[in-house]
């Protein structure tokens, strides 16, 4: 199984980095994660069969991590798309989607697709199934606007997937992220406390509890990006690949 990072910036595309999207790939398994503004034309770089992916799981309801399902989906349309696609997110995503899909393409809500699209909500500590994707999410703490917040824990091929998504430190990251394959976090700031994002020393104040057996840091503001070279932990860029 592998995860490629088909976007790792934050919200301002800082070091030019193109917004989340995670792309898993494996035996029976083909999902994203997070779905950002820029999320189809990194796919389309990256050579990435659309028609493949089978879920989508969305963190939040930001544009860096939500605003790229219109274009995914009316891409899907236009390309005539017959796989059934599942998008999955906090509760209210139904809504949420038909919203975003109005405010870019005007009627694109009401237009009937040619596949069959699952919107499903999921509630924080209920573990979900997609086929051979289990799903369990957690809360998480990233402002009142735009959630639920959710991090996700995902259990695929016989591994453990853990992301922070966007967020302070909160105690759900342990059990979120707790002896994970691999833990992507979010490192926005090096030592910098600030509400709703989560910094790279806090983050490692954590880490005896966590035990992750490898981490990536991800969506790291331009005081990260500027300390690279200096870092004890791997570093998340556009079109990386890890095996697991």
């Amino acid at each position: 199984m592998q995860l490629q990072f088909v976007g790792c910036g934050d919200a301002f595309g800082s070091g030019g980095r193109s917004n989340t999207c995670f792309h898993v790939t494996g035996d029976h398994v083909n999902f994203l994660i997070d779905c950002g503004a820029s999320s189809l034309p990194a796919l389309k770089r990256q050579g990435i069969i659309r028609d493949g992916i089978d879920l989508i799981l969305i963190t939040h309801f930001h544009g860096d991590h939500f605003g790229g399902l219109p274009f995914l989906l009316l891409d899907a349309q236009f390309t005539r798309r017959t796989r059934p696609l599942v998008v999955a997110g906090p509760e209210g995503i139904e809504a949420r989607l038909a919203q975003v899909m109005e405010a870019l393409f005007e009627n694109s809500s009401k237009t009937k697709q040619r596949f069959e699209l699952s919107v499903v909500a999921l509630r924080p500590e209920e573990k979900r199934s997609f086929g051979a994707v289990e799903v369990t999410p957690y809360p998480v703490v990233h402002g009142e606007s735009g959630g639920p917040f959710l991090a996700y824990r995902v259990e695929a091929g016989g591994r453990v997937i853990a992301y922070s998504a966007d967020t302070e430190w909160t105690e759900t990251l342990i059990p979120a992220a707790r002896d994970a394959d691999l833990f992507i976090a979010e490192a926005y700031y090096y030592d910098r406390i600030v509400k709703n994002h989560l910094s790279l020393t806090t983050l490692e104040a954590h880490l005896a509890e966590i035990r992750p057996k490898r981490l990536v840091l991800t969506h790291m503001s331009d005081d990260m990006l500027g300390r690279l070279d200096t870092l004890a932990y791997t570093a998340a860029s556009d079109g990386m690949i890890v095996e697991l």
